[in-house]
């Protein structure tokens, strides 16, 4: 039996009422459908875009564009309503897929008027001969404007002042605001040492002083790279970007050539053809839909991770990502909740479970950690036992928590009568109980095994009374595997993706946890250099790996990932060596991170079908329309499938449908096609019948119903 001391009767203190929230995340730029107002302000910037030496980077649309020049002149010396319509519209066409990509950078300039509204004249209080150790009387104190500062300067910044530039805390700790970069207005702890040392320039200290070593010049700070970025100013094209360029320009020479050698060919069986009539062959022969549409795609992959508050330093990790194979997640935070709670009570033979929990309430008041309060919690829920604060214990001393005993307790003491009671990590506990004589029952050590062999952590109750020293049993710690996180990795394997879980823990616990969240491997009691051999072990199997990481010692594995994000909690080292920065710090962002990847290649894949399929109806428009009336040639009247009224109004409705199809496809390359997580086998089918058949059969459709409005047309 447990003898203890009598209790007082206290009455308990009134709680406070709650604090009222009035923290709440700010409001960012939707990524969803395209807004008519933004049509509009970005229509301006669209026919900037004319000018030859912007158009030139697109080869297919400065085809097209030279193309309108020519339609152009030839209404000036042949005027017709055929000829003004077709060239109207040509430049339409052009101006149209300059809105796209007008339109995918608007958004981003609007992030980026909101990032540099943060940046102000801001004045550093640079310290001169600083050395480790030296207090504030020895400072000598300078202030010079933020523009002026270098690597290695150190500054000391105060409640109340803006952080003049990146850097790390290298002295103190102090709450920092970082809504002006992240959204989130609740402020986070920044201090000196450790991976939560980094801060960024334009965040604003709330409490303490720091003192903080610049590591980053002016001009080129974290924030000054987000601005860039998101303007897209910085953008380079991505390698499937450019390859895809490559095909379209190809193509596109090809077509030209053929264009080019009908006219003589025409001209010999008597159906000699208008350059307008050439013109209009070409632009429907060639990809315009996705050449319009291509840079617009990957502007708008990068604007999805910016809302996402995800920055991607570059766009070749953006696709990077929608090839991944292989991620590599830490345990805590990304699998887990990251904080151990009680889960039950686990009494040794002939020990009450009231008993333990009772003993264990009472060896936990003192211990101020996560756990400790769990175990405060789970006694009161379970058993019904009521809150003790301290001062309600008669007789009684605490034992707070210490990393060098791994134990809390409590000891009571009264008319002789001795009764200590203590909690805490097995091997300490059972060292506790030898040392004061008494035994250690085997079933102990059963008991502890095998609550880490299920993933947990074991924590020993013991006490030392009249009846002297012994283990009651253990309190079963559990770190709670994250709701719906065993799910998310069914989607991810159905894609093909294998996912490694990264944990400090033995192997046992690791096993445990693994088999709970359904991961496919795990890496247990992993040091730096194992993440490293790790990622690329897996790269020489021919995967492409993501991880994420905030540490120093992470910089390796996340410079040698192919997708490395770096928390935004972390170090200078960390967020250099990765190649995207989280600014929410959420570990869980990196599968998000994957699927917004695998939109941007499915939503560039599924366009370039729609664009190719989407041109077969063309040819059954403008072919008919060229030759059907050539004598030897009438067979080719047959091809009018679609009975249009003339050949001019079926010239005219291709070139219109051309066109128009462009503005429609601006909110789809912007949103990005439907993602849902599936094999790439199912993908495909889905994209081919959607696209595929969808960009087969929408152009009759909508060029029979043009034809039909504008044959009543004059000259038509």
């Amino acid at each position: 039996m447990l003898h203890l001391a009598p209790e007082q009767d206290v009455t308990p203190p009134t709680p406070a009422p709650p604090e009222p929230s009035g923290r709440r995340r700010h409001r960012r730029v939707a990524g969803g459908a395209v807004d008519p107002r933004q049509l509009v302000a970005s229509f301006p910037e669209a026919l900037r875009k004319l000018h030859p030496r912007v158009m030139v980077r697109n080869p297919v649309m400065f085809v097209v564009e030279v193309g309108s020049a020519l339609t152009t002149l030839s209404a000036l010396l042949d005027p017709s309503v055929f000829t003004w319509l077709i060239s109207g519209w040509l430049w339409l066409t052009v101006v149209f897929a300059n809105l796209a990509e007008a339109v995918a950078e608007g958004r981003g300039k609007a992030q980026a008027e909101s990032l540099r509204r943060t940046r102000s004249s801001t004045m550093a209080r640079r310290l001169r001969s600083w050395r480790v150790g030296s207090g504030p009387r020895d400072w000598e104190e300078q202030r010079v404007p933020a523009t002026e500062l270098q690597p290695h300067d150190v500054v000391v910044v105060e409640a109340g002042e803006v952080v003049p530039g990146d850097g790390e805390v290298v002295d103190g700790v102090a709450a920092v605001d970082e809504s002006a970069i992240t959204g989130e207005s609740a402020p986070v702890i920044r201090a000196a040492g450790g991976d939560r040392s980094g801060v960024t320039g334009g965040t604003t200290v709330l409490s303490d002083r720091i003192l903080v070593r610049i590591t980053s010049r002016s001009g080129s700070t974290f924030l000054d790279r987000m601005i860039a970025l998101v303007e897209g100013t910085s953008r380079q094209k991505t390698p499937n970007e450019l390859a895809l360029n490559i095909l379209l320009a190809a193509l596109t020479v090809v077509f030209i050539l053929a264009v080019v050698s009908l006219q003589p060919m025409a001209g010999y069986a008597g159906a000699q053809q208008t350059i307008t009539v050439l013109v209009a062959l070409l632009v429907t022969l060639i990809p315009t839909t996705i050449g319009a549409l291509l840079s617009a795609i990957g502007i708008a992959g990068m604007d999805r991770l910016v809302q996402r508050n995800v920055i991607a330093l570059s766009g070749r990790a953006v696709e990077a990502a929608g090839d991944v194979s292989t991620l590599l997640l830490d345990k805590t935070g990304t699998i887990t909740l990251g904080n151990r709670r009680a889960a039950s009570f686990v009494p040794v033979k002939g020990v009450a479970a009231e008993l333990l929990a009772d003993a264990a309430q009472l060896a936990s008041l003192a211990d101020e950690t996560p756990e400790g309060r769990s175990i405060l919690t789970l006694a009161k829920e379970r058993y019904g036992l009521p809150d003790r604060p301290q001062q309600q214990l008669a007789h009684g001393q605490f034992v707070p928590f210490s990393a060098q005993t791994r134990m809390s307790g409590a000891d009571f003491a009264w008319e002789g009568e001795v009764c200590r009671i203590r909690k805490g990590a097995a091997s300490a506990i059972l060292n506790w109980v030898a040392a004061r004589g008494g035994t250690v029952p085997p079933e102990a050590g059963w008991i502890a095994d095998s609550i880490a062999a299920g993933g947990g952590t074991p924590l020993l109750v013991a006490v030392e009374d009249r009846d002297g020293a012994r283990v009651l049993g253990a309190v079963h710690l559990k770190d709670m595997v994250k709701p719906g996180i065993a799910e998310r990795f069914a989607e991810l394997r159905a894609m093909g993706i294998k996912t490694v879980m990264i944990t400090g823990d033995n192997p046992l616990t690791a096993r445990a946890i693994a088999a709970e969240a359904g991961v496919d491997d795990f890496l247990a009691e992993a040091t730096p250099e194992d993440k490293l051999a790790r990622i690329r072990q897996e790269q020489q199997g021919g995967n492409l790996v993501a991880m994420t990481g905030d540490g120093t010692n992470d910089a390796p594995a996340l410079a040698q990932a192919d997708v490395g994000v770096a928390m935004n909690t972390g170090t200078s080292a960390a967020k250099e060596a990765g190649n995207m920065v989280d600014l929410d710090s959420s570990p869980t962002k990196l599968i998000e991170i994957v699927e917004v990847g695998k939109q941007l290649l499915i939503t560039r894949g599924a366009l370039t079908t729609f664009s190719i399929c989407n041109d077969v109806a063309k040819y059954f428009a403008i072919v008919p329309a060229m030759f059907g009336g050539v004598a030897g040639y009438q067979g080719l009247e047959k091809l009018n499938i679609m009975g249009l009224h003339s050949p001019t109004s079926a010239i005219a409705s291709a070139i219109i449908f051309n066109a128009l199809v462009i503005v429609a496809l601006i909110p789809l390359a912007l949103r990005g096609v439907r993602y849902a997580p599936s094999s790439a086998h199912a993908l495909l089918r889905r994209n081919l019948r959607l696209y595929g058949l969808g960009g087969l059969i929408a152009p009759f459709l909508g060029i029979k119903l043009i034809d039909l409005l504008i044959q009543y047309l004059p000259g038509i």
